[in-house]
């Protein structure tokens, strides 16, 4: 696995082996080590969550003619909605997704130092902390009253709008400060990048652009645990994370609006949670 190509990525680095093994033992049949020719199979490009007709008509057929096969699971839709074709799945689908996965040590520290920190800053200034995903190159196509993404800028005036002060602690999904960022910070000028919240050593080993997909593992899982999270871009970041806050019983989620009628939060609460149409309520009914 890996974001990259020709960059390989075992999914120990990022997760915790024997925790994954531990939880699904008797429930279904996992391999620690891979076969020793893993490339000879046929490979097959499956959607995620599909049904047991799916696999039967298209992936079961290969695997009897060949012996083996290797699968390339894609999310065709960044949307994580309830489907009643794949209900029989979600139980397991739940354990895999909030029973299964834990960092691995190190990565596991470093998430909770930087979202200690900044609890830390904003219980000075007697606020929340507030994680937001901000991409860049954003172009901003617009879908009825919300776009795809928005600007540091919009962002800015947004929270403002809806009445956090000066003094909130931002988080941004950003490696480090640049130019673009400078009218949020004039909002709200307690804001960091990974830059500015990792240590040293920390710093050299994960704001590396060859591993940057350990930089998006860092994210999530503080986007996960903030008081507040906004997904100022639409997509498959912006639903898994909220269904792991979902989980955790975490439903400030503010998605913000190109026509903003109101100032008030709860008017930009995501339909994730005001219309309980995600995967993870299904865990959780």
């Amino acid at each position: 696995m890996g974001s990259k190509p020709r960059v390989r990525r075992y999914l120990g680095d990022i997760y915790d082996v024997e925790k994954i093994l531990n939880t699904l033992d008797d429930i279904v049949r996992v391999t620690k080590y891979q076969p020793t020719e893993p490339n000879k199979g046929k490979l097959i490009r499956v959607p995620s969550r599909v049904s047991g007709n799916y696999i039967e008509q298209n992936i079961a057929p290969v695997f009897r003619k060949r012996g083996s096969s290797r699968l390339e699971i894609y999310c065709p839709s960044a949307q994580m909605i309830d489907e009643e074709k794949t209900k029989h799945l979600d139980s397991f689908a739940c354990l895999t997704m909030f029973g299964t996965l834990q960092l691995q040590p190190e990565l596991q520290q470093v998430v909770e130092s930087v979202v200690n920190r900044l609890r830390n800053f904003s219980q000075k200034t007697n606020g929340k902390f507030v994680a937001v995903d901000l991409q860049k190159g954003c172009l901003g196509s617009a879908q009825g009253a919300r776009k795809m993404c928005y600007h540091a800028e919009e962002v800015g005036k947004f929270l403002k709008k809806i009445g956090f002060d000066r003094d909130t602690t931002i988080y941004l999904t950003q490696s480090q400060w640049s130019s673009s960022l400078d009218s949020l910070g004039e909002f709200f000028p307690n804001t960091y990048t990974k830059e500015s919240m990792l240590s040293a050593d920390k710093k050299t080993k994960f704001l590396n652009s060859e591993i940057s997909d350990m930089e998006k593992v860092i994210d999530f899982y503080i986007c996960s645990q903030s008081d507040v999270f906004v997904p100022a871009t639409s997509g498959l970041f912006y639903s898994t994370v909220a269904g792991m806050r979902i989980a955790s019983g975490r439903n400030q989620i503010l998605v913000p609006s190109q026509i903003m009628t109101s100032s008030v939060a709860t008017e930009y609460v995501s339909p994730y949670i005001s219309e309980k149409n995600h995967l993870a309520y299904s865990c959780y009914c």
